[in-house]
């Protein structure tokens, strides 16, 4: 994979990107990360899908190498800029794949811009309203820290630092001000819902409430996996993607 950067409203956006695929015709596959992180822990999903799929991953504005504006982005603005990003390199419809804060940014942008998005993938999508509070996600956070790979640490540290921890606190409350409920019902891509089964920030009772108010959605548990279900099982999670988008190869 190699990286790029474009200017995006205003903004020296960064993009990882790989080569192309080997399948002629494949949609392209957009990664969108959580609120705390970037592009760095999505590779290994992003190197397994390349393989089939042109994929990228846009780091947001305000972390990994992207631009820092002075101030933290809210989720309508992240959804403006994706979909600012999505224009300059002119995408045809793709799958979008958002995990964590970027499953509520993916759905938002699915819902507001349907002919944007071909399928859509809602990977740990918070934020289940039993804990939504800004204490409630963190505790969360902290329980599934000790379930994640310990080889995690270092990406997750540098991302953090790069964000700056008070544009990550900001976002935090970002997503708690977010019904993402509202937006899930106006899903019309088909989607597909996806969750480690060792996930405790989105556990058992809302990824299927999840399931059931997207129109059109199947739920994928990937055994054995904590919240990071991208980083650590991209395998599984790969090939629940591909399935997803055959039918649409159809289309």
């Amino acid at each position: 994979m190699t990286s790029e950067f474009r200017l995006v409203d205003g903004l020296r956006t960064h993009t990882r990107r790989s080569a192309d695929p080997t399948v002629p015709g494949a949609p392209p596959v957009v990664l969108v990360h959580g609120l705390a992180v970037s592009h760095r822990y999505l590779t290994p999903l992003a190197e397994t899908l390349g393989t089939t799929h042109p994929v990228y991953v846009p780091d947001l504005p305000g972390f990994g190498l992207s631009a820092h504006p002075g101030h933290s982005y809210d989720l309508r603005q992240h959804v403006a800029h994706l979909l600012a990003w999505l224009d300059a390199y002119r995408m045809p419809p793709v799958c979008l794949v958002g995990h964590s804060f970027g499953a509520e940014v993916a759905a938002a942008l699915a819902a507001d811009h349907p002919g944007a998005v071909r399928a859509l993938v809602l990977a740990g999508p918070t934020s289940d309203p039993t804990a939504r509070s800004r204490r409630g996600l963190v505790g969360r956070w902290l329980v599934d820290s000790l379930r994640e790979t310990p080889w995690q640490a270092p990406i997750l540290v540098r991302d953090v630092l790069d964000a700056r921890p008070w544009r990550v606190a900001a976002t935090i409350a970002h997503s708690v001000h977010n019904a993402v409920e509202e937006d899930l019902v106006r899903i019309a891509a088909p989607t597909l819902v996806l969750a480690g089964e060792r996930d405790p920030i989105v556990p058992p009772r809302w990824r299927a409430q999840v399931t059931r108010l997207v129109p059109d959605a199947r739920l994928v548990t990937v055994p054995g996996a904590a919240h990071n279900v991208l980083t650590t099982a991209p395998g599984p999670v790969a090939g629940a993607i591909r399935d997803l988008l055959v039918p649409t190869l159809a289309r």
